[in-house]
């Protein structure tokens, strides 16, 4: 385990105790204590931010979500994990609520943790910050910030494309979806959430994500002309850019440049407010959809992403979060909403994409609901472009050694032409 900065909120000095012996086990020796809220604070203006924060929510005096609140205005923490006694349905309010406040959270768990649980914890949040291939460091907080940036500079040569695959549960390849990487010149690789916000507020995500087109098209032509068959691909789409009446001519203009079939080619949309959809993105889903590219209504069932939306819009795809999914193998409700969301997707007529299968227990879970295309760490990481290649090729000759489940399809991959 690399150097993890961790703050611990627990006001029950037994468990506050057990919680720093289960840091110190999985090699986490840089942690503050605190048995309230106001120790927290006090305890992050003497030593600075940390990179996780575990929080207990139930105690006398502030709880944990005014902690909570507190790391969210102002960034002292990177991620929280929250640990209580309270019943399953209030520790997912709050991790709902963290989210809501632009919190990472990795995790919620029911008390007594275990040294295990906690390591798995950690073990993932490194694995987001810290990529294959990239510098070594020791904590985020660390990190020199991102120098000033420029609207009217091309950082072009400097984002990258990592792919996750997605695979149906009978083991056919569904695609990929491109997520970005910045391979700064002075601070190494980079995972989104330490430039995605700043992209954002210097008006530089349309940038990025005609980029992240660019190189899923590029890449899916390269395949179709080198193999016969072009990779199915998916690029996030910020909602304000369908604000913009010359988005889909440009789109299409880019498939001739690139010319595989719109339906390689899924837009997976996030809805970050409920208001009602201006006419122009309105119809910029729907021409969309008129020249054969997929839609995938992101993150279903949180934030603006709900049935109404499904009922309005012409999406052809739904994503079920990380969060409903995580440890389904041992919750009913997050069981049912899976199974309820893949039984309204067939009656729709919509395909379903299953993020955050990190575990055999949630594939398994999983796989007893339906048959949707699932995503996450059990099936693969994020990777460079020339994994990918290595992956597919293994997928193609050698699929038991890439796939953790049997009953693999001859024909894995989907016609390109």
């Amino acid at each position: 385990m690399r150097s993890l900065k961790v703050l611990i909120l627990e006001d029950d000095p037994f468990q506050l105790m057990a919680l720093h012996q289960m840091l110190n086990a999985n090699q986490v020796f840089e942690v503050l204590t605190a048995i309230s809220v106001e120790t927290a604070l006090r305890a992050l203006e003497r030593q600075g931010p940390v990179d996780i924060a575990i929080c207990d929510l139930q105690m006398d005096g502030d709880d944990g979500l005014s902690l909570i609140g507190h790391l969210a205005a102002t960034s002292l923490a990177q991620a929280v994990i929250i640990l209580s006694s309270a019943e399953a349905s209030v520790l997912d309010g709050a991790a709902q609520l963290a989210r809501q406040q632009g919190i990472n959270v990795l995790g919620v768990l029911q008390k007594p943790a275990s040294v295990t649980a906690i390591g798995e914890l950690l073990s993932e949040w490194l694995a987001l910050v810290e990529m294959p291939g990239s510098a070594s460091r020791s904590t985020t907080s660390e990190l020199p910030a991102l120098p000033p940036l420029d609207a009217t500079h091309d950082y072009g040569a400097e984002w990258i494309a990592y792919f996750q695959p997605k695979v149906g549960l009978d083991g056919e390849l569904s695609g990929v979806e491109l997520l970005a990487r910045w391979q700064h010149p002075s601070l190494g690789l980079l995972a989104p959430g330490l430039f995605l916000p700043r992209l954002e507020q210097a008006g530089l995500m349309p940038n990025l994500t005609w980029h992240m087109l660019e190189l899923a098209l590029s890449l899916s032509y390269r395949l179709l002309l080198a193999r016969g068959r072009a990779l199915p691909v998916a690029v996030n789409i910020p909602p304000q850019m369908l604000d913009q009446a010359d988005f889909v001519p440009r789109l299409l203009l880019l498939l001739e440049r690139f010319p595989v079939r719109p339906h390689m080619l899924t837009l997976e949309v996030v809805e970050q407010s409920a208001r009602q959809m201006a006419v122009v993105q309105f119809e910029n889903l729907l021409r969309l959809r008129m020249a054969g590219c997929r839609l995938s209504i992101d993150d279903f069932g949180t934030g603006a992403s709900n049935i109404q939306r499904l009922l309005e819009l012409p999406f052809s795809e739904l994503k079920i979060p990380a969060e409903f999914v995580r440890g389904m193998a041992d919750d009913r409700r997050k069981s049912a909403v899976v199974g309820g969301a893949l039984f309204m997707a067939q009656k729709m007529a919509l395909n379903v994409v299953i993020e955050g299968v990190e575990t055999r227990e949630d594939y398994e879970a999983v796989s007893m609901l339906g048959s949707p295309a699932i995503q996450g760490y059990f099936i693969a990481r994020p990777m460079s472009e020339a994994d990918l290649l290595n992956w597919l090729d293994e997928l193609e000759h050698h699929p038991e050694r890439v796939l953790g489940f049997r009953a693999v399809k001859p024909d894995r991959a989907p016609a390109g032409r």
